[in-house]
């Protein structure tokens, strides 16, 4: 019999994935990731961690299941790749992903590496997308879920093969209603759940508060410039803007304007014309092909440089062992270094990588 570690949150996702693979006769245990204590995200000690309530619901979806339920504390290794990660991106002028480090860094390679420890087969979580083994390639390839509305894909560019052919996603094939009739009608605690929409470890979604606090320290104000330089106010620390950002810039302007760059050698935040936040290719680096090695030619593509973008027409080229430059048909908004480029062919995922 094959078995199934089951990397279950607490929310209605993982829960309902694990009963389908319960059904499908895997043997199985449902374990939930401690990833931070309340002190990391500057939580009070004696408050509920939110954390500590989906570890209980997952435990009691376990217990209704009859499966059992371990907790693995993965929270040094979450401090250093997702939380540092994040932190030094806002600092260093970039916009960070922590969804696609987490899923890269912890739940795919920690995850993995505990399920071989387990003598176990699979690792199974409640993302939406499908994982197939291509006979004509040869190799396994990541798809998009068949409810569009709630593909994952984009977060998952970063699987390797080896982690494509130990992972199962149960519910790539369903759509949102029915996994909630599913868990309502197997009476899950948590079947009417929300979904949890913010970073987790930023839960108020106040990031900038969270970084000071983390670090200790306040960033020093600066200026806004506009392109040629000329100063327009001043700003309130360079790690609380994003590209593309209009809101909170605290400015009376004649016209809108927009984040556009962070010059981080003189502390200036630079802004421009939504109409000069367009631009057309990028270059992207940290590189992971899932339908081949290397991009050994121009290739007609659609790519999509955030998640709930719908993807665009564009051409890629491999420059590099690690990096890849792709010219996309039309003017795209706001491509921000950071953040992952996901390139597909139909609903088949080529690969991804780091937009630098």
């Amino acid at each position: 019999m094959k078995k199934a570690l089951i990397a279950m949150s607490g929310g209605v996702d993982s829960s309902v994935a694990a009963l389908l693979i319960k059904e499908m006769g895997y043997e199985s245990i449902g374990i939930t990731m401690k990833l931070y204590d309340n002190e990391d995200i500057g939580e009070k000690k004696e408050n509920t961690c939110c954390s500590l309530d989906d570890i209980a619901d997952a435990k009691a979806v376990c217990y209704r299941l009859g499966i059992p339920h371990y907790v693995f504390n993965f929270r040094d290794s979450f401090n250093e790749q997702v939380i540092e990660r994040f932190i030094r991106a806002y600092e260093t002028g970039a916009t960070p992903n922590p969804c696609i480090d987490c899923n890269r860094y912890i739940k795919f390679d920690r995850l993995l590496r505990r399920m071989y420890e387990l003598e176990m087969d699979y690792v199974v979580t409640g993302h939406y997308a499908r994982i197939e083994f291509d006979e004509r390639l040869g190799r396994y390839v990541l798809k998009k879920a068949v409810d569009d509305s709630k593909d994952q894909s984009y977060v998952l560019y970063s699987l390797t093969q080896e982690q494509l052919a130990h992972t199962l996603f149960p519910l790539g094939f369903m759509n949102k209603t029915e996994v909630r009739k599913t868990a309502e009608e197997n009476k899950f605690i948590n079947a009417k759940k929300h979904d949890s929409q913010d970073i987790c470890f930023v839960p108020d979604g106040k990031y900038a508060e969270f970084i000071e606090q983390y670090r200790g320290k306040s960033y020093s104000k600066g200026e806004f410039v506009d392109k040629n330089g000329n100063v327009l106010g001043e700003h309130k620390g360079i790690i609380r803007y994003t590209i593309g950002q209009r809101k909170g810039l605290g400015l009376a302007l004649p016209a809108p304007m927009y984040v556009c760059e962070k010059d981080l050698e003189n502390n200036k935040v630079v802004l421009c014309s939504n109409e000069e936040l367009f631009s057309k290719e990028l270059y992207a680096n940290e590189l992971n092909l899932i339908t081949c090695d290397r991009i050994s030619e121009p290739m007609k593509i659609k790519a999509k440089v955030r998640y709930n973008q719908k993807e665009q027409s564009a051409t890629v080229e491999q420059v590099g062992d690690d990096l890849i430059h792709i010219v996309f048909d039309e003017p795209q908004r706001a491509i921000c270094k950071g953040q992952a480029v996901v390139m597909y062919d139909g609903d088949t995922v080529v690969g991804g990588g780091t937009i630098i």
